[in-house]
């Protein structure tokens, strides 16, 4: 069964001795199009593809993680855009535990941090060990980006959230921005209320 190519649609499932496959590629739209086991093509060297075995597939495919991320959300990425080099995405941080026989295999070898290794944790900044800039190189300096979205437990990670949560993350930080006092007061800059000039 598949799309009827000669209108410009890819091919979407195939058959392997007795196994149903669904054909990785960009005809992919939506996470629910992974029907099957997925199948990238031949070269395809992206994490997803080496570590999505059929065993995987089987015992993760139906499921979703506390959040109610599917795994077919997390890994989908990688089924749509086969020349990806990881091609996966934690859906929370609950889909680190309960889609852990595929994330271990991914954070292991991209990371090389294995499941029974420990995170250290510092954030004592006088411990770091960086001279400050010159004065020419601190003249460079505008701004600075500070990505928190994926450090507030309560909310899913980006392919799970919804506009709503968005929202919400995004009151939680000015308010938290609001509060700093000293050296770390400033004025929060929301990217959709951006003037052209402050764009700059």
């Amino acid at each position: 069964m598949g799309c009827n190519s000669s209108k410009g649609v890819s091919e979407t499932s195939s058959t392997t001795g007795s196994v149903k496959r669904t054909k990785c590629g960009t005809h992919l739209k939506k996470p629910e199009d992974l029907v099957h086991w997925p199948e990238f093509p031949k070269g395809c060297k992206s994490l997803v593809s080496k570590h999505l075995t059929k065993e995987i597939w089987e015992k993760y495919h139906d499921k979703s993680d506390a959040c109610g991320v599917s795994f077919k959300t997390c890994v989908f990425s990688g089924c749509q855009n086969v020349d990806s080099g990881i091609g996966c995405y934690a859906g929370s941080a609950d889909s680190y535990v309960t889609f852990s026989d595929f994330f271990d295999r991914i954070v292991q070898e991209y990371h090389t941090h294995g499941p029974t290794d420990k995170h250290v944790s510092n954030m004592d900044a006088s411990s770091l060990q960086c001279p400050p800039f010159s004065a020419e190189e601190a003249a460079l300096i505008k701004s600075t980006r500070i990505r928190v979205g994926r450090n507030l437990a309560e909310f899913p990670l980006g392919p799970g959230i919804t506009n709503e949560q968005r929202d919400s993350i995004m009151a939680s930080v000015l308010a938290a921005c609001n509060g700093f006092e000293g050296e770390l007061a400033g004025k929060f800059y929301s990217l959709d209320s951006l003037t052209p000039e402050e764009q700059k």
